[in-house]
């Protein structure tokens, strides 16, 4: 899934903090994605996305390969004449985003990527120059909203980014209204942002110690109707080939089997960390392992250290790490084990079928894998493949803690 979130960001100067009071109070309440559209996926050009959002170098073989693949923009959705792909080919995928209305006296719904690795509530917005806004639905901004003298810049390393103003304005989620949210309304992007046209922006759903916006930080959406909620925390449930939701406030049930794992996080660099115990590959023996990392749903793969990732394509006839393919890939006909990360004595299955990320190229025998080394990104992190199983529980109490439970069906 793409993100827009970078925690290097080069940042202005900026005022007071928004005072944000949802206006509307309820127990709970759920966002379901909607398919964006269909696309072909692109093992490399993933991990170049994760590089730049973390702020780190691209290695030059990396980029090469991201070449090689297929373009993101093949097999497009169109709702108005209701063309898709029945059923997709093991190499495409969909994009779901979830809907966000911004603005009081001129509402917009735009298509945000809620991501628990940012603190940022980022978007498209009418103080861009028209070709920027191409394809895009974006915020159409109130000057009377406007938050003095506050900005916001991102820079990465390739010399993409983005900057803009700050506004305090309506922001409504699943029918759950922030009156007064800070809102990081666009001023100019890069061409790497203008071109994505799927994506409007973001919704981070990390701590708000990691927003961007100076010099006082603002609050993220879940900090500004946390309070409201009859319990502090969000649950996300991303799926396999499939629309997922967040519930907000509230654990639904029927969405999980057994009981929720859970664990306390490191809240002191703003993202979801924290530590495995352990991990095991198919039916051999646990290696006790400690693997610290962070959960973040902007990341699409599964990052861990190198000895971990070896030991996983060991065990899968043919795996090679190809410099040519910019990470692991094996035969699309392999059969893949599942593998576990153990969190507090409990095996958590990670389903060998998700670990096929997809192939290397449109119609290829070759695919790349979903589990990667986090040598260049420097830390492990708990990406999408390996969400997409669970039913992940964010808790914003007293102690902020991190749960998981095998979702319904798995």
């Amino acid at each position: 899934m793409p993100s827009f979130a970078s925690l290097t960001a080069v940042l202005a100067l900026s005022a007071t903090a928004v005072v944000a009071t949802p206006i509307d109070h309820r127990k709970g309440f759920s966002v379901e994605q909607v398919q964006k559209k269909i696309f072909a996926k692109n093992g490399p050009k993933t991990i170049v996305k994760t590089l730049r959002k973390y702020g780190k170098p691209i290695p030059a073989h990396i980029l090469k390969a991201a070449e090689i693949g297929p373009s993101d923009d093949v097999l497009s959705v169109s709702s108005a004449n209701g063309s898709e792909p029945a059923v997709p080919g093991d190499e495409y995928d969909s994009l779901y985003l979830s809907p966000v209305t911004i603005g009081t006296t001129n509402p917009t719904t735009v298509n945000l990527d809620f991501d628990t690795g940012s603190g940022d509530l980022w978007v498209f917005s009418s103080l861009q120059a028209s070709t920027q806004l191409s394809g895009h639905d974006y915020y159409k901004v109130d000057s009377s909203k406007q938050i003095s003298g506050a900005s916001w810049k991102i820079a990465y390393g390739d010399g993409s980014g983005a900057s803009g103003k700050v506004y305090a304005d309506k922001v409504v989620v699943a029918g759950v209204t922030a009156t007064s949210q800070a809102v990081e309304a666009a001023t100019s992007v890069s061409a790497q942002f203008s071109s994505d046209q799927d994506t409007d922006g973001l919704l981070g759903l990390s701590f708000s110690t990691l927003n961007t916006v100076k010099p006082t930080r603002q609050k993220t959406f879940f900090d500004t109707v946390r309070s409201s909620l009859a319990q502090p925390l969000f649950a996300v449930s991303l799926k396999y080939h499939a629309a997922g939701t967040y519930d907000f406030g509230f654990l639904d049930s029927s969405k999980y089997t057994g009981s929720i794992t859970y664990t306390n996080v490191d809240t002191s660099q703003g993202w979801w960390q924290f530590s495995f115990s352990g991990y095991t590959v198919g039916t051999g023996a646990e290696t006790k392992s400690t693997i610290n990392g962070i959960a973040d749903t902007g990341t699409t793969l599964l990052y861990l250290p190198t000895a971990v990732v070896k030991a996983y394509y060991a065990k899968v006839t043919g795996a090679t790490n190809s410099a040519s393919y910019g990470g692991y890939v094996f035969s699309c006909s392999a059969t893949l084990p599942d593998f576990y990360l153990t969190l507090n004595g409990v095996k958590l299955r990670l389903p060998g079928k998700y670990i096929n990320y997809s192939p290397v190229q449109t119609g290829s025998s070759t695919c790349f894998g979903g589990i990667q080394v986090n040598t260049d990104v420097g830390f492990s992190i708990f990406g999408d493949i390996f969400l997409k199983s669970k039913y992940v529980v964010h808790e914003q109490g007293t102690t902020p803690r991190i749960g998981f439970a095998d979702q319904a069906g798995l």
